[in-house]
């Protein structure tokens, strides 16, 4: 079988696409190359969708955190407390065994134990505690001149918020963002790890890298490939969110402008 033709039969197979049955044997790179980069298509969904939906509560718990009225501010700090304080690996145990309880007593649940919308859920909650944290330290960091500059135009109430408060806690925090953002795509190989069931083994990237080191006894083949799909994640989240930092910077002069650089720490 050519490689062109492994690509056309397993590339989007951890979608359902394609060949249902897995190589039994005589694997190839094509066939590794092909099927990891095909499950990375879950790992980009879960973290793209969980991002993208944890930002805006990711706000709203940040601006509860500093907020006067104390219920508020006690409920964001425990959300914050609870999913930060806890291991995502066992939030996902939890998350599946709680909506499994569920299903038992009500159908609508049902697909809540899906890994593609409960792993989701879990992941959502995860990334707008950790974020939401990182905004409130931004909201406490916003220069007094700003908020005074607002209050001498007259702006208050949500037009000093948008106007004023919220681009400045973004750009004040958007570095710090950015690693959220990309630790949250690493964290994806967690989810098939954890009790959400890959169904018809149509798991992510770590699935199947697991499955060829498992079949050929090589670890040292699927699983630097499977990083190597991953350090190019990185590169493209690292040039997405640097647009998006020079585009809320764009009123500073350019040698102010504060830069996102790839710089690899040898040491964590």
């Amino acid at each position: 079988m050519s490689c062109w033709q492994t690509i056309q039969d397993y590339g989007l197979r951890a979608i359902g696409i394609g060949e249902r049955l897995l190589p039994r044997e005589d694997f190839t790179l094509c066939d590794q190359f092909t099927l990891i980069g095909s499950g990375m298509i879950w790992n980009i969904y879960f973290g793209t969708v969980a991002l993208l939906a944890g930002f805006f509560l990711a706000t709203l718990v940040g601006v509860g955190k500093a907020s006067t009225n104390r219920l508020i501010r006690k409920s964001a700090s425990w959300f914050i407390f609870v999913f930060r304080g806890s291991p995502l690996f066992i939030q996902f145990f939890f998350g599946y065994f709680l909506f499994l309880t569920l299903k038992s007593q009500y159908a609508f649940f049902d697909p809540f134990t899906a890994a593609w919308l409960g792993a989701l859920i879990v992941l959502f909650l995860n990334t707008a505690a950790y974020a939401g944290e990182i905004f409130y330290g931004a909201l406490q960091s916003i220069p007094k001149g700003d908020t005074e500059a607002a209050d001498a135009y007259g702006l208050t109430g949500w037009s000093r918020f948008r106007r004023v408060i919220w681009p400045t806690m973004l750009r004040l925090a958007w570095p710090a963002y950015t690693n959220e953002a990309i630790f949250l795509y690493h964290s994806t190989t967690l989810v098939f790890l954890s009790g959400f069931p890959a169904w018809q083994q149509r798991g992510d990237a770590l699935y199947y890298a697991s499955y060829f080191a498992d079949k050929t006894f090589n670890p040292f083949v699927p699983y630097p490939i499977l990083a190597g799909y991953f350090i190019l994640l990185t590169l493209a989240v690292i040039g997405f969110f640097g647009l998006v930092n020079r585009r809320l910077n764009r009123h500073l002069p350019g040698e102010e402008r504060p830069k996102l650089r790839l710089r690899p720490n040898l040491i964590r």
